[in-house]
């Protein structure tokens, strides 16, 4: 029984420690958005590395996932004859969720693990102590161009994916001959459903996830330890963390703005 107490008192402990490690690396960060003119050169190419790299990926991920979302959904409605409106459950699903939280597990994947070897390569090899020897705060040096850079890029690379995605939800509506609904159609009923505010609140997820990707492999980077083997240990935990928490964070944004 001691023990058993012991062990849920010291992960208590620990993931208090974590929490506030990790909400003084986000102050630091948000104090450094000022230096950011400063730091254009670094900030743009991170979003070079996290954006343009990223689409070719995303179009193809968003392409197929509304292809297959307008098939499950438009064989379905073609039951009862409405599959006319698949071009709204499309348009709302990939606005209101999917564009979001799929760009989002992809950047995770893909950036936010090389967030956190790159950062932590250099934490274990000496170079961050090396740039306090000089004078140059990690944070505003490392952390601050990717949060921005990431602010900025993983919206944007999510409405590329949502509009990628709503046009292969058309694509498949208009060919397949259970569906038969015409793109013309398909594009109306989506334009009439859709509104600002609900556009609004997908791009709103897509900034908070990506202030989530940028923190956690920052985090997670700036943590590492142990050699070869933390690095690698350190990237499948900002990925695994960076998954969780846009999980948690999608349910609290989609609760708030009902």
């Amino acid at each position: 029984m001691g023990r058993m107490l012991e062990k849920i008192g010291g992960t208590i402990l620990s993931l208090s420690q974590a929490t506030g490690e990790m909400l003084k690396l986000l102050w630091q960060t948000i104090f450094y958005f000022k230096e950011a003119p400063r730091n254009l050169p670094a900030i743009f190419k991170q979003m070079s590395d996290i954006g343009i790299d990223t689409l070719p990926i995303a179009a193809l991920l968003a392409f197929f996932v509304g292809m297959v979302l307008a098939l499950q959904t438009g064989t379905q409605l073609a039951l009862y004859g409405t599959q006319n409106v698949i071009g709204a459950i499309v348009g709302l699903s990939m606005v209101k969720e999917l564009g979001p939280v799929m760009t989002s597990m992809l950047v995770a994947g893909r950036v936010g693990s090389s967030m956190a070897a790159e950062i932590g390569a250099m934490k274990v090899y000496e170079e961050i102590d090396a740039l306090k020897t000089l004078e140059i705060n990690p944070v505003r040096y490392l952390a601050m161009p990717r949060m921005i850079a990431c602010l900025l890029a993983v919206p944007a690379i999510t409405v590329f994916s949502i509009i990628i995605g709503i046009l292969g939800g058309g694509l498949i509506s208009s060919v397949t001959p259970v569906i038969n609904v015409p793109f013309s159609v398909y594009f109306d009923n989506m334009v009439q459903t859709l509104s600002y505010i609900e556009i609004f609140k997908g791009l709103l997820k897509a900034f908070v996830f990506g202030g989530i990707i940028a923190h956690v492999g920052c985090y997670v980077g700036f943590q590492t330890t142990g050699g070869a083997r933390g690095i690698g240990r350190a990237t499948t935990r900002a990925v695994v963390m960076a998954f969780l928490l846009i999980m948690v964070a999608d349910y609290f944004l989609t609760r708030i703005t009902l």
